[in-house]
């Protein structure tokens, strides 16, 4: 009368002393025995120990033994307040035998252990939760009957359980092993969330919980999609009752429950049976076999009808005429899965291992008020060959062990070639290897290798040509806005500027002619300031004093090497001597090259002072302005010669013959005020 939670598994399972974790009754004893598969031993670990030791282990302990029955051998004997076992306890055969005995005492919460087979070197046990591990991520083994009473766990899946939860607890409401079996866990541990929802899965109640630092999840095949009830990829036509509920409303109105209104979350009535008993079921037709590893239901999800199933059982078929009870591997009896509590909740449950079939059949055997019910089937494709059938040897003759003799062979039939076809869906590294021809893996090997090459040449090739194109940029920007190219300062740039447009009329400059009898009547100091002029345009020459006479057509640019001087010159008492004017400063360069200067004869003034410097202006001679004023088209000059020959500079297009030759002509800008003594013909 001493034995607690026990669920004693294939491969592996839990145990518990009564009332745990409370403290036991006094003079309680329990025993288990405990066996495996042949050539395999047991291991054992406690998740919790404590045992009253005040009397040195006489009245109150834990003993292991080898062994069943009266050839057993003691392993260990055990007790103690929060005693901490270290490692596992490993057996010498595949049997084992725990007893458990309870004296008088007053404190105490007894024992909670797990065990598995040895070569489930990753056990743990039900208490343990993602709290007590470190790493990111793991594998552990969780041993069956961890669906236990006094663990709590919080979330659900996919969103994630709290780190407080039981880890093999939430992997039995997450489907991802089975309570009568057990099986191995991949945990991923992660940030937690503010705020973790509940719900029933595989009879398992997952809680409300609030925020926590971390949350776990776990790793799974992905075989969790649905299969087209609520989308409605299969169609009305595949989905069959056994009766249909009809009836008529205060109205008159006549409803009909039909089946293929038991569609999950599809708004308006549910399907309903039209008779209420255990006969009835709702069948699916999935058109092919799949892979199917879960299950939702809903009651009627209407508040004026409280109608919904709370157990049934699951059949399935390959053909629709022969049906098999789905059963856990092992175990004998019918598997009864959980239903609705009430009308609205979603409560999954999933199938370990998954059913491969094409017909699906929910069978109620309880309900509230009525049968009526939505649903949804989880799963995906079935691409892998089926497994081959099993040859079974000639039935023995009919007797009254018929019916369950046929039902175990089915149930073998199914647990068989379930896992034979699970196990082949795990290799799928080889099978996609084997997909692969010799040609194509080449083929890949040889576009890895090209594509990185052509992408770098194609990128080299555009880093040239953009390099390119800032260089003739950057050559440009150093050349100038108005600076020419080297092959255009030659004479080829003197032929072509005769096609560019003159200078606007605000620039240009008119021609004032002044007669000599009117210069002689002007005092000294007005001589230079009626011919001042703004010279933004013509270049001044650089020497200053009068100088007395030039050769016709002079250029005024010196010969290399040599530099004309101006100070100690005297053109008074030197008459014949021939002086160079220092050549100009260089005009823009859509002038000429040199500047062609106007020449006055200053030798009809004998009395003019040297102190009057003489004054000369110079016009380049391209881009000449016409005469806006007089009849002459020559400029007049006099040399110092007696023939008084005539000097022709500067002469404008389009004008008539020479002018007189008494007269001075002065060039001027068009700017300068030119009132005083300007004479026109």
């Amino acid at each position: 009368d001493g034995c607690g939670h026990t669920v004693l598994g294939p491969e592996s399972g839990t145990l518990a002393s009564i009332n745990y974790p409370q403290t036991s009754p006094n003079s309680t004893v329990c025993e288990w025995e405990i066996r495996v598969k042949p050539g395999q031993r047991v291991q054992l670990k406690f998740g919790d120990f404590d045992i009253d030791d005040s009397d040195s282990c006489h009245s109150s302990y834990l003993r292991v033994h080898n062994g069943i029955g009266p050839t057993r051998t003691e392993i260990g004997k055990y007790c103690g307040f929060g005693f901490q076992m270290d490692g596992l306890i490993t057996s010498k055969s595949n049997e084992v035998t725990v007893q458990f005995m309870s004296g008088t005492h007053t404190s105490g919460r007894g024992f909670l252990a797990a065990y598995s087979t040895t070569d489930k070197s990753d056990l743990i046990t039900c208490l343990d939760n993602a709290s007590h591990f470190s790493e990111p991520e793991f594998n552990k083994y969780c041993p069956a009957g961890c669906v236990i009473p006094f663990a709590d766990i919080s979330g659900t899946i996919p969103h994630g359980y709290r780190d407080s939860s039981s880890l093999c607890m939430a992997g039995v409401h997450a489907g991802v092993v089975s309570n009568t079996l057990g099986g191995q866990i991949n945990v991923v541990i992660s940030k937690g969330i503010p705020y973790y929802e509940g719900s029933l899965a595989n009879n398992v109640t997952s809680k409300v919980g609030p925020l926590s630092t971390s949350l776990f999840t776990f790793k799974t095949s992905g075989c969790y999609g649905t299969l087209g009830m609520e989308s409605g990829v299969i169609p009305d036509s595949q989905i069959t009752a056994s009766s249909i509920l009809e009836w008529s409303d205060q109205t008159g109105q006549v409803n009909v429950w039909k089946p293929e209104n038991a569609r999950l979350k599809r708004v308006g009535p549910p399907w309903a049976a039209f008779i209420s008993d255990e006969h009835q079921w709702l069948q699916i037709d999935l058109n092919k076999e799949k892979r199917i590893t879960g299950i939702i239901t809903t009651g009627s999800t209407l508040a004026e009808y409280y109608y919904y199933v709370s157990a049934y059982r699951i059949l399935y078929s390959d053909d629709a005429q022969k049906w098999t009870v789905y059963r856990e591997p092992g175990v004998d009896k019918d598997k009864i899965f959980q239903g609705n509590t009430e009308l609205y909740q979603e409560v999954r449950n999933n199938f370990i291992p998954p059913i491969i079939a094409r017909f699906f059949r929910i069978n109620p055997l309880k309900w509230h008020q009525k049968i009526a019910m939505k649903v949804e089937l989880l799963g995906c494709q079935f691409s892998i060959g089926r497994a081959p059938k099993i040859t079974m040897p000639p039935p023995p003759p009919q007797n009254k062990n018929d019916d369950k003799n046929d039902d175990f062979s089915d149930d073998f039939i199914h647990s068989v070639k379930t896992l034979l076809q699970t196990d082949k869906t795990t290799f799928t590294p080889e099978i996609k290897n084997t997909t692969v021809t010799p040609s194509v893996t080449k083929d890949v090997a040889l576009a890895a290798v090209l594509v990185p090459v052509l992408v770098m040449v194609f990128t080299t090739l555009i880093l040239i040509l953009v390099c390119a194109w800032h260089w003739r940029k950057r050559k440009k920007k150093t050349e100038g806005t108005y600076d020419l190219p080297y092959w255009d300062r030659a004479g080829w740039w003197k032929g072509m500027k005769q096609f560019f447009p003159t200078k606007s009329a605000e620039h240009e400059e008119t021609p004032v002619r002044y007669s000599s009898s009117e210069i002689s009547h002007l005092r000294p100091r007005e001589v230079p300031t009626m011919l001042q002029t703004e010279s933004a345009e013509y270049a001044q020459p650089l020497v200053g004093g009068i100088v007395g006479t030039l050769h016709q057509r002079s250029t005024f640019k010196p010969e290399e090497g040599k530099e004309a001087s101006y100070a100690d010159l005297d053109p008074y008492n030197s008459p014949v001597q021939e002086v160079y004017h220092a050549y100009a400063e260089p005009l823009p360069v859509t002038g000429p090259e040199y500047a062609t200067p106007i020449i006055m004869d200053m030798s009809s003034h004998p009395s003019t002072p040297l102190g009057i410097p003489s004054i000369s202006t110079f016009k380049a001679g391209g881009n000449q302005a016409p005469p806006l004023v007089g009849t002459h088209n020559k400029l007049l000059s006099r040399t110092d010669s007696a023939s008084s020959a005539q000097a022709l500079y500067d002469r404008p297009k389009g004008q008539l013959g020479p002018g007189a030759a008494d007269e001075l002509v002065y060039q001027v800008p068009h700017s300068v005020a030119h009132s005083t003594g300007s004479k026109d013909e």
